[in-house]
């Protein structure tokens, strides 16, 4: 298994716009997103994103909020960790708290996650995306599934 952990932000005229916008910058604005759950399979490859085909329908685990009131701070984290058996992955979001203790909850999460079906992490990565809303703006980071 091949995944592509990719993230994104945006300002635009509607939160639904916003959103786009910040998939668009991620790489993956032109694709039908399935949102699946948090598992992988053992020894799980990170690559970067592939080409896709607009309109194809890619399997993600996705992390995204939009706000519309000047001067929140947003943030959007995936969690990943890889062991020889499986892999897990977290998603969270937060709203005008700090970024690093949101990267923090999504570390110990997907610790947690591991820990509880005995698998050793080989490999651990968090990507976040984070900003602060000048009109309306989404963030958005997530684990594609290739």
């Amino acid at each position: 298994m091949r995944i592509a952990i990719v993230s994104g932000k945006s300002e635009g005229p509607s939160k639904l716009n916003a959103f786009d916008n910040a998939l668009l910058e991620a790489g993956i604005g032109d694709v039908n997103l399935i949102k699946v759950s948090s598992m992988l399979e053992g020894n799980t490859q990170i690559a970067k994103l592939s080409y896709f085909k607009p309109g194809s329908m890619v399997n993600c685990v996705l992390s995204n909020i939009e706000s519309d009131i000047k001067g929140d701070k947003i943030t959007a984290v995936v969690a990943v960790a890889i062991g020889d058996n499986l892999g897990c992955v977290v998603e969270k979001t937060g709203l005008n708290v700090d970024k690093e203790k949101i990267i923090n909850d999504c570390e110990l999460m997907v610790k947690y996650m591991m820990i509880k079906r005995n698998e050793k992490i080989k490999d651990l990565t968090i990507e976040e995306s984070s900003t602060t809303v000048d009109s309306i703006a989404s963030v958005v980071a997530a684990v594609v599934y290739l």
